[in-house]
């Protein structure tokens, strides 16, 4: 069996904009590429999405 993602393409490529690194991810017809990404570009990613959470989850 397959596992999905819990977060979008879309919501990690926002991400990796505020990151300043979206350049290096390929969208092409909503499939997204992330193989041109460093594996710290995906942890910041990780990092960004984890701490978007905790500031959800204390409101």
């Amino acid at each position: 069996m397959a596992r999905g993602s819990i977060v979008s393409d879309q919501v990690k490529y926002e991400i990796a904009k505020e990151l300043g690194f979206a350049d290096k991810i390929q969208v092409e017809r909503g499939n997204y590429d992330y193989s041109n990404i460093t594996t710290r570009e995906a942890g910041l990613i990780v990092r960004r999405l984890i701490q978007k959470a905790e500031e959800l989850m204390t409101r």
